[in-house]
């Protein structure tokens, strides 16, 4: 199917609870997988957690309990946060699936029986917290080069993919795919990783080692790599988790969103796992950056971690959902502070949207009883044409910055319009028309293009803030069911029939 939009999260590990990090991820794939769906696409949003590792397995230990009493009891804290910041996703995979299982190791199996699976001993540099090897060159005074914790060294007799083998296929895939990887910096990164010679991946670790993850088909006394493990659910979601259960309705997948910390990960090793097993790459894989808290990296040492479900009891979560993809362009770092977080909420959401609503919803109600009134042609003037123009650029430009992921940049469009709707009341004055019955057709006017202005900008914002979309559709009283592909039947500027009350609410 063309008319399909598949995007996906990483799957979270589980071996603590979610933070701003997760949530993050999850929102801005959220906002895509809304607006694609108002667009006609039959979308699948997968999100999931990535249940086997050492990381769990160490988690659990500690815990006192067992490793799948341990993802059990921590599923439940990022499925209701999903459901806390309004969470669309129409898939949720956990690695302990035993469907997932199963494929993982059918995957195995083909890979082995291409001979692109081997033996071979090993001896390197292990960081448990990242849960892989690294060599000599790789490592700086015992410390992991990615999350800087010390490294020990092992030696182990592990199976090896042969990763290697398509280096040049994969640099050549990138360099005349531009988008393949985004944004260019991180491309870059890809490419500049990729002039090293490329080794194979080490896929296996001994049960004497590590015993809570996949058993390999072909040797009982290994378990699989919690990343071969892990990267493999975007395509066995396809087989049972999604809305149509079929690998082809969906793959290619539209969209990969990642953290830039585990970009590698995915464009290197999840792309030459997928060329081994001869399936497409998807078509985009993007890398978002961090959080930090002040101006400091978040950590528990620190005391300064952010808690999304602190943060949505205290604002609510289309204001979370808003912060955090209007701060920073979506590629960069950002930092979260709860006085910026206050400003913007105030400044934007109460003053510019909420103003623009009750405002106009309390002329309505004193000028025009509850109704949305009908122009008049006569009394048009070229502030109202200059609205309409505003308003019927506004989705247009929605759908070229999500398509680019500039979530920011989408939303300043939005708050473009609102701030135009909000001189447009204060230049046009509907207070002073109302005094005199002689200029009711011109208040009648106004009222309308009020009305419409709010109608565009109920439709824009919800992606973003789907509650906040359902109050100002209800307060409008607009029928339209955002379930639906809303944008492609949506009345040009002037067409919709308003047949409801409006409400001050």
């Amino acid at each position: 199917m063309s008319n399909t939009f598949y995007v996906t999260t990483p799957i979270y590990y589980v071996n603590d609870v979610p933070h701003i990090g997760h949530a993050y991820t999850t929102i801005a794939a959220d906002v895509l997988a809304r607006f694609y769906r108002l667009t006609g696409h039959e979308v699948f949003f997968l999100t999931g957690l990535d249940e086997h590792g050492q990381k769990v397995q160490q988690a659990a230990a500690k815990a006192g309990v067992d490793p799948q009493t341990h993802c059990d009891l921590l599923t439940p804290k990022f499925k209701n946060l999903w459901s806390q910041l309004h969470i669309s996703n129409n898939g949720f995979i956990r690695t302990t699936d035993l469907q997932h299982q199963a494929i993982v190791q059918r995957y195995l199996q083909a890979l082995y029986d291409k001979d692109l699976i081997y033996q071979a001993e090993y001896t390197g540099w292990y960081c448990t917290f990242d849960e892989r090897f690294w060599t000599e060159k790789d490592v700086e005074n015992g410390l992991c080069p990615d999350c800087r914790r010390p490294v020990e060294q092992v030696s182990e007799r592990n199976y090896f993919y042969r990763m290697s083998r398509f280096q040049n296929r994969l640099k050549e895939h990138i360099q005349t795919n531009p988008d393949f990887i985004q944004p260019d910096t991180r491309r870059n990164e890809v490419l500049g990783f990729l002039q090293k010679p490329l080794e194979d991946l080490s896929i296996s670790r001994p049960k004497s080692r590590l015993s809570w993850g996949i058993e390999l088909p072909f040797d009982r006394d290994c378990v699989a790599y919690v990343w071969f493990d892990a990267l493999v659910n975007y395509l066995s979601a396809l087989e049972y988790v999604a809305p149509i259960p079929s690998t082809s309705t969906f793959w290619p997948a539209s969209l990969h969103l990642v953290g830039k910390d585990i970009l590698t990960t995915h464009a290197v090793y999840w792309s030459t796992m997928l060329m081994g097993l001869e399936l497409p790459l998807p078509q985009s894989i993007f890398a978002h950056g961090w959080w930090t808290v002040n101006g400091e990296k978040m950590s528990k040492s620190r005391g300064n971690v952010v808690d999304p479900y602190a943060v949505v009891k205290e604002f609510g979560a289309d204001a979370f959902r808003y912060f955090l993809l209007r701060e920073v362009p979506f590629g960069q770092d950002g930092d979260f502070s709860i006085t910026t977080f206050g400003s913007r909420y105030n400044a934007e959401l109460a003053n510019d949207l909420g103003n623009l609503l009750s405002r106009t919803l309390t002329m309505l109600a004193n000028f025009s009883n509850n109704t949305v009134p009908q122009p008049d042609a006569d009394h048009e003037t070229d502030q109202d044409r200059q609205l309409q123009h505003a308003a019927s650029s506004l989705f247009p430009s929605i759908d070229t910055h999500l398509r680019h992921l500039e979530f920011n940049r989408a939303l300043e469009t939005t708050w473009g319009l609102v701030q135009a709707a909000n001189q447009y009341i204060d230049k046009t004055a509907p207070w002073m028309l109302a005094k005199d019955p002689g200029h009711t057709p011109r208040l009648h006017t106004v009222l309308f293009h009020l009305t419409e202005v709010l109608r565009f900008l109920t439709v824009a914002v919800y992606p973003f803030m789907p509650q906040i979309a359902e109050t100002m559709k209800s307060r409008l009283g607009l029928s339209m069911d955002f379930s639906t592909s809303v944008l492609q039947e949506f009345p040009r500027w002037g067409a919709y029939l308003y047949k409801g009350q409006t409400s001050k609410g």
